[in-house]
């Protein structure tokens, strides 16, 4: 995405920006494929239709984890509302690359994807923590990190080996981050990081 799609945007009008451009979820709870894909381009991808006839619509929520009950999360929405997100044993989780239910912390960004159940749950095929997905410029290249500007504002990005990849002008990703250069347009996608407000760099791509 060009525009900023994070769930931790600074506005609601941001907010339903990413919320818009993302996948949605179905009616009883499905294997996740029948929804979309998991990986973190998936949480950017356009709506499209469930692959399970069974299925005729599919449920989002996005906002911040305001505590979790059991597999159940509560999330507080960008606009006052508030979900449950139901994680089940089928649910992928993506937080800087997949993981666990216990890798999701109060005070998180979540965007999920999933099937709405008749007490108002939604039951998750899909969790993205904090990801992010920023347009930015490089202001500045370190051994472990990555200055940003984006939307006016700098951004920190943190570089980890075996985590960020590089791509170039759409070539394959690769792990030399050498060609990267400082005033380059980029796209960045990671996962923010609420404590200290820095971003895990995943993928950054330029030339594209």
């Amino acid at each position: 995405m060009s525009q900023h799609s994070d769930p931790r945007a600074r506005g609601p009008v941001d907010r339903r920006r990413f919320l818009t451009s993302a996948a949605l979820g179905g009616a009883t709870i499905v294997g996740a494929s029948a929804l979309g894909g998991l990986d973190p381009d998936a949480a950017f991808a356009a709506p499209t239709p469930s692959l399970d006839p069974a299925v005729a619509e599919t449920s989002f929520a996005e906002g911040r984890v305001a505590g979790r009950n059991g597999s159940v999360l509560e999330v507080a929405g960008s606009y006052g509302e508030s979900h449950r997100i139901q994680l089940t044993n089928a649910t992928s989780i993506w937080k800087v690359h997949p993981t666990t239910a216990d890798a999701i912390e109060p005070g998180d960004g979540l965007y999920a994807r999933g099937v709405a159940m008749p007490d108002g749950t939604i039951a998750a095929d899909a969790v993205w923590v904090n990801i992010v997905n920023l347009a930015c410029t490089i202001r500045g290249i370190g051994r472990d990190r990555l200055e940003l500007a984006h939307g006016g504002h700098p951004v920190t990005g943190r570089v980890s080996p075996g985590v960020t990849a590089a791509s170039y002008a759409g070539a394959a990703l690769t792990s030399d981050l050498s060609r990267l250069r400082v005033g380059q347009a980029a796209q960045v996608l990671g996962a923010w990081r609420p404590k200290d407000d820095t971003v895990d760099v995943v993928r950054v791509s330029v030339g594209h």
